[in-house]
């Protein structure tokens, strides 16, 4: 996909990007990670520093956490601090640290009403159902609220950066007890963030199978909108001069059978053999 964007003119879109620069964007693009070929944690560069972080996010969207301070306190989650500082966060009128009422959190965990009247989350009643009716094509988590995300002159969205990724689709074959994830990610910064995304819907369907019973076998990923700044040519280019090794092993703790008592700490990573770190800037 980085050699999609950076090297296929036919396929990529040059855009304006603040002033003086520009991003290389490609449209539509699928990749799949069936998990007997390992996880899908790159080997171009060392990030194995920032594994449990990565997760540590997903865990703290599963628990609709929508400040930096408790992602970062609780969760050992620290990629937001540079886009919710003060600046930032008064753009769309909101308090330092937030990440805003439409963010992954508070939409994962959208209410929903049950027969008694009772309210659960949206991520509970997804659960509820997997485990009822397993063969319903609608097991699907979405995060995109259209009141919050949003905006036009006049009407300012209600969350920092409108979620990039988390619409998740999954497919149970009870006959077979196997488990299949695809994620549909609207946008993907290719060089710096997408590879923690791979981790974040991996840890996801990891979990899922584990307190359903289940075999993960495959992560379907598609990526509406890739791209890849200025800033970065330099670094993806010398990315694309090393060689992909093996993906590693991600184990899970067998013991946890709880969907909401998974931790960080929960999941272990052996057999990576990655090529040195390397950092990738992130432009605002």
């Amino acid at each position: 996909m980085l050699e999609r964007t950076l090297n296929h003119p036919d396929d990529v879109q040059v855009l304006p990007f603040h002033e003086n620069s520009e991003t290389r964007s490609i449209y539509g693009h699928l990749l799949r990670f069936p998990m007997e070929n390992g996880v899908p944690i790159i080997t171009e560069r060392d990030i194995s520093k920032l594994v449990h972080g990565a997760i540590g996010e997903m865990l703290s969207f599963r628990d609709g956490v929508r400040t930096y301070q408790e992602m970062s306190e609780k969760y050992g989650c620290k990629f937001w601090k540079k886009w919710v500082t003060k600046e930032q966060c008064a753009k769309f009128d909101l308090p330092e640290g937030d990440l805003g009422d439409g963010s992954y959190g508070p939409a994962w965990t959208q209410p929903v009403i049950t027969p008694d009247g009772t309210q659960i989350t949206q991520i509970e009643a997804l659960l509820n159902q997997m485990r009822d009716y397993p063969r319903s094509l609608t097991h699907r988590l979405n995060n995109w609220m259209p009141d919050k995300v949003l905006q036009w002159e006049g009407r300012k969205r209600n969350v920092v950066v409108a979620p990039c990724h988390g619409d998740v689709s999954f497919f149970l074959n009870p006959d077979t007890k196997c488990l299949n994830v695809h994620h549909d990610q609207r946008a993907a910064d290719e060089g710096s963030g997408l590879p923690f995304n791979f981790i974040h819907y991996t840890a996801l369907g990891m979990m899922v199978a584990q307190v359903l019973g289940y075999t993960f076998k495959e992560l379907v990923y598609t990526i509406r909108h890739g791209e890849i700044y200025q800033v970065q040519y330099e670094s993806i280019r010398e990315l694309l001069t090393r060689e992909s090794r093996r993906f590693p092993t991600l184990h899970l703790d067998p013991s946890v059978k709880d969907f909401f008592e998974f931790r960080p700490e929960h999941f272990t990573l052996e057999d990576y053999d990655p090529h040195p770190a390397m950092r990738i800037p992130t432009p605002l």
